[in-house]
């Protein structure tokens, strides 16, 4: 059989097409894996920033908490020889906390809001503070930090004040070299609210499932009201209650290295469809 030119060309024409095709899908792929965070062997592979696969919709989820306090009578507005110490934590117990730290909370709130609004160049419309005795507010366009004073329930003689940041709307923010001087070393938590919830059965039930592989494990006591996850690599302890999934770290950081941390345990939950559905 004698082929024509024409179709001698087009034969060569196509056969060009598929072999672009194939170069094309294995540089595809070799560029998924080089993105992937796994290795060939199955283990993740987690580099010290992993924050590109988290979305906004996330990190706007994440709440950042930091814990402080002292001893009641060190407060600026308990009067020894007048006052008494609280002997139990309770609503009136509090209230009475809520008048003697008021000089404490005001300044403590009231530098915050400085620094915020000079550190980042906020203007009088971008940032506002309200203080309501035990707790402070402030509102700025990118986030909000609460500052809440109360008494240690075990300890009534002692008080907690704790300052929570919640609603930050990007992370580029928090990279930011005046954020970070900010909020440096002020928070060693990330609380993340579990929209549909979770059984920690089913948690305890995922992770032990894969006997020790992924660099997981999991403690719990017996009746399952949470669970706790060691991520290889995080140097935090992550606890499941079913309601939250809380990340507590050793030591108090800035937010973008908590976003970091946080950015690992998921990529380190992404195999599993139960795992990776708690933070999406």
């Amino acid at each position: 059989m004698v082929r024509s030119v024409e179709v001698e060309k087009k034969l060569a024409d196509g056969a060009a097409l598929r072999e672009r095709a194939v170069v094309k899908k294995a540089s595809i792929a070799r560029a998924r894996g080089a993105h992937s965070g796994w290795r060939r062997d199955g283990r993740c592979v987690c580099s010290g920033r992993m924050t590109g696969d988290l979305p906004s919709s996330i990190i706007a989820e994440i709440c950042f908490i930091g814990r402080a306090g002292g001893a009641v009578k060190a407060l600026g507005g308990f009067r020894k020889g007048h006052h008494t110490l609280p002997e139990a934590a309770n609503a009136v117990t509090n209230a009475f906390l809520g008048k003697i730290c008021e000089r404490e909370l005001t300044a403590e709130a009231e530098n915050l809001f400085q620094a915020v609004r000079t550190g980042l160049g906020y203007k009088r419309r971008e940032v506002a503070l309200s203080v309501a005795s035990p707790g402070a507010v402030l509102t700025a366009k990118d986030f909000i930090v609460e500052i809440f004073y109360a008494l240690e329930e075990r300890a009534p003689a002692r008080y907690a004040a704790t300052t929570t940041l919640r609603e930050l709307r990007t992370v580029e923010l928090a990279r930011t070299e005046a954020f970070a001087g900010i909020f440096a070393g002020r928070f060693a938590e990330i609380s993340f609210a579990l929209k549909k919830g979770a059984r920690v059965e089913a948690v305890v039930d995922a992770i032990e499932g894969l006997d020790g592989a992924r660099g997981l494990a999991v403690s719990y006591p017996s009746d399952c009201r949470e669970c706790e996850i060691t991520v290889e690599g995080v140097d935090a302890r992550v606890r499941c209650t079913g309601a939250a999934l809380e990340v507590v770290f050793p030591r108090g950081g800035a937010p973008a290295d908590l976003i970091d941390a946080f950015a690992r345990v998921r990529g380190a939950f992404a195999f599993s469809k139960v795992l990776g559905g708690l933070i999406g």
